[in-house]
């Protein structure tokens, strides 16, 4: 088995191991070349019981050997002590409180939940486009009471958002700022976790709302796209892309496709005249981030895989290309509103949720922000 770095395996464990997300981390750490899955936890009615029984198994692969007979434990910090890395996928509801009392114990959390995302000491991290943003962890560290040496909290951005920032930071790395985007999702139902949407809501039907999706996909657009700042009181903040304001309106609609999400998406550029569409499918092609350059394991061969036919991407047919790591981009046109549109797929359940986590806490692994012992 491959060994990070250090040449240790990292002991790792799962808060809401029983749920959609923690299974899917169950289902990608298991196989991991770094990461060994050392500690499940999950709710009291979960507790004290062996994974198999405590589980309702949702994946297209039989149970990992590995996790079969470990008994869950109930999330508290004194189950994990021995773990590196903690890899939350808490509902909301109960991740708050959860996570902040992992991090109090000078635990790392890696989270799929909301909660933290709008901390202005936290970093939101999509790992193929913004890992820069690591840097701000010594300041959260600081500012606890007592200060934390190993403690801290990432999280990964709402599953829609993660899709489309990725060609969103390629194309602004290859042409300067976008001014404008208009964005409009088809979310599959896995998106609202399980038993998720009632059937007699969704199938033959198409629901266009889902509370508090827009708002989070424009607000979280500008956390993830820009930059750090050095404040007057000498504390970094997150500037909100305000050195090029950033329009971004979002309409969110559920469909009856089990995993992956689709967005149309149409944007406006700062250079004028804009990029023509070939020119943006040579610059999505080209996008290399960071974390493929160092290393991380997790990452796919094509941060953004491009598609030429006229009826890609779709989720059927793409949704599991790459093991869902990365994102596919079809339809590069020109758009007579604003400068160009096109189409993304992301797997909701990998790079939307579980494989970003991954992939982030293979990047402070890489930075040195996780300290191996």
């Amino acid at each position: 088995m491959c060994k990070n770095p250090d040449g240790k395996q990292i002991k790792v464990g799962i808060l809401g191991a029983t749920g959609t997300v923690g299974q899917r981390f169950i289902t990608l750490l298991a196989k991991h070349p770094w990461f060994t899955i050392h500690v499940l936890g999950a709710s009291s009615r979960s507790a004290g019981k062996s994974y198999t029984q405590a589980v309702i198994w949702k994946q297209t692969m039989p149970i990992p050997s590995v996790v079969r007979d470990m008994i869950v434990h109930e999330c508290y910090p004194e189950h994990f002590a021995e773990c590196a890395i903690i890899f939350s996928g808490l509902d909301a509801d109960a991740a708050g409180e959860i996570e902040s009392a992992f991090r109090s114990a000078d635990l790392a959390i890696f989270s799929n939940a909301k909660n933290y995302r709008r901390d202005p000491s936290v970093p939101l991290i999509v790992p193929l486009v913004n890992d820069s943003h690591l840097s701000i962890i010594p300041q959260q560290q600081a500012l606890q009471n007592p200060p934390l040496k190993k403690g801290f909290i990432v999280t990964n951005a709402n599953c829609a958002t993660t899709g489309y920032v990725i060609p969103l930071r390629a194309l602004e790395r290859a042409f300067g700022p976008i001014e404008s985007c208009l964005v409009t999702t088809m979310q599959a139902i896995s998106g609202a976790g399980y038993p998720g949407v009632p059937s007699l809501d969704i199938i033959d039907n198409v629901v266009p709302h889902i509370g508090g999706e827009e708002e989070k996909i424009e607000w979280e657009t500008l956390k993830i796209l820009g930059g750090i700042a050095d404040g007057d009181d000498g504390m970094k903040t997150f500037d909100m892309h305000a050195r090029h304001p950033l329009r971004v309106s979002a309409s969110c609609n559920r469909v009856p496709v089990i995993d992956g999400h689709m967005m149309c998406v149409s944007v406006r550029f700062q250079q004028r005249p804009p990029p023509s569409p070939q020119q943006v499918r040579e610059a999505l092609v080209a996008y290399t981030p960071e974390a493929q350059s160092i290393g991380c394991p997790s990452v796919p061969v094509h941060a953004i895989f491009v598609h030429e036919e006229p009826d890609r991407p779709q989720p059927r047919l793409d949704r599991y290309y790459q093991d869902g790591a990365g994102v596919s981009v079809g339809r590069v046109r020109q758009c007579p509103v604003l400068d160009i549109k096109f189409v993304v797929l992301a797997n909701n359940v990998s790079i939307g949720a579980a494989t970003s986590s991954i992939i982030n806490a293979e990047l402070a692994v890489l930075k040195g922000v996780v300290k191996v012992e």
